[in-house]
């Protein structure tokens, strides 16, 4: 990929332009990392640029973008442009062709400002972004008010910089973040839902959750996750402190790259807490916190338009994770359930960091952990002894009591109860027999107790 833009470079400059790398993959190269992507900024028009290459894509032509494809990879190669006012706070209304300098000069942050020139191997720097990464500063270019009235998401961005990269933001611009942060109501659901999950599955994400409280974004986007501060929780199961404190401990105990779902879950498992908090006379009680968290949850993830299969995955964590602490007495099937869930390994960490955060005894984990690796597949969803055809065969009609005797079988099934295909057969005919032998239960009229 590294040549290939090496190559992009020199054609364009081959072609009279002048181009350099542009943005966060000059920032990774400065801090010593491996970009993952190299973007191209140039004073070729669009149109001059899809004239050089053979494979391009016009994905943002108006904004002088164009997508070029060398070697099975895409690079954007943008041209140098100044932008005219933003009058939605997201975008600009129009833009100029600009040189490198005012093109630098319009970007978000300092950080994000610089460009790198391949072929005489230099930094090119407008706007001081090399010594704001030496020093580990997210700051604004130019004035912070006026960066963030432009694109309102760049609110959010700071607070990711920061987290992601563990640096610091400016005072001054972490001060006007604070004063604009009710303003991020702006941006799109779709946008801060994207930049959430950057924070989440990415490093420092317990950070990210501390610095959204801090600049008070987290009141304006989750004010659910806000609420878990100075909820109090038993000191036996819970030495680290509140809910709050526990669920940041959880963020930065997620292993690198996790999945969407389990950064989620983990931020959300225990939302459920500030609403059904009781001081009883034994102790403190979040009684169905499990439950009424999961159905927040699933308020919260439509907010944030998740697609409904994160969602159902997501709520299905947050619903399950208190049965975890029962699993060594549960019933072969139930466990079997569990063990052979689609979220099941997400479960799984969700369960080992919640310990870890909190009594820190993972007795119940390692018992998962064991039972998943001796139990093969076919054991935990093994093929069906009994079918539709043959209860419909036994003369049950079409309906609900053919679902209710597979479901039945299934069950035993998993608990072990059959040995053949036989015996759950002649276990189907006597659940028909009793079934349908057995009198309509009478149900109350109105006037019923």
């Amino acid at each position: 990929m590294k040549a290939a833009a090496v190559s992009i470079v020199q054609r364009l400059r081959g072609a009279g332009h002048v181009a350099y790398w542009a943005g966060g993959c000059v920032r990774d190269m400065v801090r010593g990392v491996t970009p993952h992507d190299y973007d191209i900024a140039t004073s070729a028009t669009p149109e001059q640029v899809q004239q050089l290459f053979s494979k391009t894509i016009p994905v943002g032509a108006q904004f002088g973008v164009v997508l070029v494809v060398e070697e099975e990879h895409q690079f954007e190669v943008a041209t140098f442009r100044s932008d005219d006012a933003y009058v939605d706070g997201r975008r600009p209304e129009s833009v100029r062709h600009a040189s490198p300098e005012q093109d630098a000069q319009r970007r978000d942050f300092t950080i994000n400002g610089l460009f790198f020139d391949p072929v005489d191997g230099r930094i090119v720097d407008f706007v001081g972004g090399r010594a704001d990464i030496e020093r580990k500063l997210v700051r604004t270019i130019g004035e912070p008010s006026h960066r963030f009235s432009e694109d309102k998401l760049r609110l959010l961005r700071a607070v990711r910089f920061a987290a992601n990269l563990g640096f610091d933001i400016e005072p001054r611009t972490f001060h006007s973040l604070k004063d604009m942060a009710a303003q991020i109501e702006a941006v799109s659901a779709e946008r801060i839902r994207d930049e959430l999950i950057k924070i989440f599955t990415r490093a420092n994400a317990g950070c990210g959750l501390a610095l959204l409280d801090e600049s008070g974004l987290l009141a304006q986007i989750l004010p659910e996750v806000s609420a878990m501060k100075g909820i109090e929780q038993p000191a036996d199961f819970h030495p680290e402190g509140d809910v709050f404190t526990h669920t940041r401990l959880m963020l930065d105990l997620l292993p690198a790259n996790p999945s969407v779902v389990l950064a989620f879950a983990v931020l959300l498992h225990d939302v459920g807490k500030p609403p059904t908090f009781q001081r009883a006379p034994d102790r403190i009680r979040f009684n169905e916190h499990d439950r009424i968290g999961a159905e927040m949850a699933e308020q919260i993830l439509r907010r944030l338009r998740f697609s409904n299969d994160e969602i159902n995955r997501m709520v299905l964590c947050v619903r399950e994770h208190m049965r975890m602490q029962h699993v060594k007495e549960m019933r072969p099937a139930k466990l079997k359930r569990i063990l052979s869930r689609e979220t099941f390994a997400d479960e799984l960490e969700l369960h080992r960091i919640d310990c870890e955060a909190s009594h820190r005894n993972l007795e119940n984990y390692e018992f998962l952990k064991s039972k998943a690796a001796e139990l093969p597949p076919e054991v935990l969803k093994p093929k069906p002894l009994v079918t539709g055809h043959d209860v419909l065969a036994l003369g049950v009609p079409p309906g609900p009591l053919v679902g209710q005797i597979l479901r039945e079988i299934e069950e035993l099934q998993l608990d072990e109860h059959f040995k053949s295909a036989e015996e759950a057969l002649a276990y189907a005919k006597h659940r028909v027999q009793e079934l349908t032998s057995s009198p309509p239960i009478r149900r109350g009229g109105e006037g019923s107790i």
